[in-house]
Parts: structure tokens; sequence; C-alpha cells
């Protein structure tokens, strides 16, 4: 078996980068181009909204999720722990990242599962990794040791370009995931990591059975950029692709438009909980967001702070609640329903 200690580089390398505001996405994410048509006499108690939602067969105590973020290092198993006691004590979902590093070093995440027993943790695979030989079988690994709810395929043709170690032949990736949905004991999630997914990719994916699917847009955390900060030679030649992606609302939008009554998950630059109620309006059934998560887990200077980011996505909450309030809404579903401009355009759901 090969030595890990590339691979570990790497994440904890990822980690550090992800941090540095200098890789994020310099362009927009679309959310400021929604504003909501306030309602002055809400005619209900704010602490009465009802923010509660299911997903994955669980309660949970509002449409959020931890989005992947690493895996397969100490200080990945460190952060990951820290994050699932977090999404625990909120009664959020918590997806993992890529579980391949680990599982080839012969690590376990299994411990995830005991820390946070009454939520949905979501396993990781890359899809280039899934169509290779032996993709399903790990896959099928990766499931087993997390006691995963689901797992989420991502797709990352761009990142895979730009990193120096970068996997290119997408060859079968398709077909791949087709035959994990047939063959996986769990529903399977299909993700990209900040490019976007469009509305034909997302209905095919559905047609073949995937359960949901995280559009993942571009303006957050950059893949490209913190790949090509690694380079040591010629990351110029990425340059004019450093901010490539599909803005999250403009995918978010077309793909529930296209995916009526499917799971679809908006991610990607998801900055506060206003944002992440712009995206439930818009139709998404969950919101995910790694990088704010990281960074408000103290992961950098010190041990993580699994108790720091409970209050960051309680705060999340409240502001989420807040903008139901605000609007008239005393839960999801109304939500859905009441007006807002987009671009200034009233738009009525």
């Amino acid at each position: 078996m090969p030595s890990d200690k590339p691979a570990a580089a790497r994440k904890d390398a990822h980690l550090d980068l992800a941090l540095d505001p200098g890789t994020r996405s310099q362009g927009e994410n679309g959310f400021d181009r929604i504003s909501f048509t306030h309602c002055a006499l809400p005619e209900m108690r704010l602490e009465a909204v009802d923010l509660t939602t299911e997903f994955l067969g669980y309660r949970l105590s509002a449409p959020l999720m931890i989005g992947a973020m690493t895996g397969g290092t100490a200080r990945a198993e460190q952060i990951n722990q820290a994050l699932a006691l977090a999404a625990q004590q909120q009664s959020i979902a918590f997806a993992v990242g890529s579980q391949r590093a680990g599982l080839e070093a012969g690590q376990t995440a299994r411990q995830l599962r005991s820390l946070a027993p009454h939520i949905p943790i979501i396993g990781n695979l890359g899809g280039v990794q899934l169509a290779q030989s032996g993709g399903l079988d790990l896959a099928k690994a990766a499931i087993d040791d997390l006691q995963a709810d689901a797992i989420a395929i991502h797709l990352n043709p761009l990142q895979e370009a730009v990193q120096p170690e970068g996997e290119t032949d997408w060859t079968g990736v398709k077909q791949a995931i087709a035959g994990l949905v047939k063959s996986a004991a769990v529903p399977v999630l299909v993700k990209e990591v900040g490019a976007g997914i469009n509305a034909t990719l997302a209905v095919e994916l559905f047609e073949m059975g995937v359960t949901a699917v995280d559009v993942a847009g571009f303006g957050g955390t950059n893949w490209a950029r913190i790949e090509a900060a690694r380079r040591s030679h010629d990351s110029a030649m990425f340059t004019p692709f450093l901010d490539w992606g599909m803005p999250t609302i403009e995918v978010l939008q077309q793909v529930c438009e296209a995916c009526p009554g499917q799971v679809v998950i908006a991610s990607g630059g998801v900055r506060h909980g206003l944002d992440a109620a712009k995206a439930i309006w818009l139709g998404a059934s969950m919101v995910s967001a790694a990088g704010p998560m990281l960074a408000n887990l103290g992961a950098t200077d010190a041990a993580p702070d699994a108790t720091q980011l409970q209050r960051f996505i309680s705060r999340w909450k409240q502001q989420m609640a807040l903008a139901l309030f605000l609007t008239g809404a005393p839960g999801l579903a109304a939500f859905r329903r009441v007006q807002a401009r987009l671009d200034g355009t009233l738009i009525t759901p």
C-alpha cells in the first residue's frame, strides 16, 4: 500500500488555505439580488417560528448541514469530531470530507457516529475515485465505516485539473454513480465543490435515482485558488480559470425549477442565516456550508472548539427565524410562498 504521507500533507494544506481570505472566490454568489417584502404586522411571536424539517429520516431543528471539509489526517480527525459534536448539539446534518485517504491508510471514522447518534451523517467519495477499479467497494467501505445515512459523491473536475496531483480521467464517472445508486444500501447524493451543477445534469442525476443534488455554486471557498496556491510553478497557466463557475443562486433557481419535488441542497458562499433563508425561498430543501463553519471552529491556532461552533450555528438559526418572522411566515412552507424581489422585480411564488 502506498504511503499516505503526501495525501495527509495535502489535506492539511487544504485546511490552512481554506481559511485564507485570499482563496475566496472573487465574485458574487447572487444572494444579494434577492430582497423580501417586509411584513410590518407579523401577528405571531418570533419564538414561535418553526424551522424544523425532515431529512434522510431525521427530524432536524433547521434545514442546515455542516458541509464536507476534510478527512484522513490526525488534524482532520480532531476537526471532524468537533463538527460532529456541534451538529449533534444543534440537531443539524453533518457531511464528512472525502474518506478515501483515511480508508486507504487503515483509519476509521467510526467514532463520529457515537458522537452524533441522532442526526444524519453523510459519507463522501470523489467521482473520479468511484469510477476507478475498486471504487464501488471503496464507497461501500466508506458507508460501513461511518455507519453513514447516505453517501455524497463529489464532482470536482476543475479542482482536479489544477491540483498538482490531480486525476483528470473522468471517463465512466456517470456510469459509476448509476452503479452505486443501484447497489448501495443508503441514499446517494451528488455534489459539486464550488463551480455548480447545472439543471440538465441535475435532471439526469435524479433520473438515475440519486436522492439529492447539492448545487454547490460559485461564490464561496474556491478550490481552484487553493490548488493553484499549492503549485510551485506554472500556476499562471490556470489564472483565467480561478473564478470559473456558475453563481449559486442561478444554478439553484434553475435546478429547482427543472426538478420540482426533488431534494436540492444549496451551498456555495452562504454567508449567514439570511442567505440560508433566501436559498430555502428559492426552493432548496437544505442549506450546506463548510467555510464559515471551519472559520468559526477556532481550528487555526488551537484545538477545535465545538462550543464556539454551536453558538455560531445557533446564530444562523436565529437569523433564519428572523427572516421568516419579518415576512410573516410561521414556518418553512409558508415562507416559500412569501413575496420577494429578484433584481428589483417582484416575484410571487
